[in-house]
């Protein structure tokens, strides 16, 4: 059974810090690409990846709204990928989902395989 499974959001206010998690089991870790969205309250799923990372050759990717403050990591080992938020913003209140694409590198949704339920991030100002 694929499962992805989110962890780590929670509360904080603006300036602060969150590491969320997001554990694979039930396929292939190294054949994927593992991507965080997320969705705003009142809002859709945004359609491009906050931030993703290939399995396959290590490459990473970062939306310009996190650029510098959002760090992406992968330890295969653990079939877990992280996302550490640092300087957070209240506009990066959110649903955080991990998903995962089978292939080098994607940064949209709709080409995302297998889906996660989502861990809740809210940045008090």
């Amino acid at each position: 059974e694929v499962q992805l499974v989110e962890s780590g959001g929670g509360l904080v206010q603006a300036g602060g810090s969150l590491r969320l998690s997001c554990a694979a089991s039930g396929f292939n870790f190294n054949d994927f690409t593992i991507g965080w969205f997320r969705q705003a309250p009142g809002k859709e799923r945004e359609g491009s990846g906050v931030s993703c990372i290939s399995n396959v050759d290590g490459r990473t990717y970062y939306g310009d709204s996190v650029k510098g403050r959002f760090t992406i990591s992968s330890d295969p080992a653990k079939n877990t990928v992280y996302l550490q938020m640092n300087s957070l913003k209240p506009e990066d209140t959110a649903l955080y989902y991990c998903a995962a694409y089978y292939g080098v590198m994607s940064t949209t949704a709709g080409n995302f395989l297998y889906w996660g339920q989502g861990t809740q991030v809210t940045v008090s100002s």
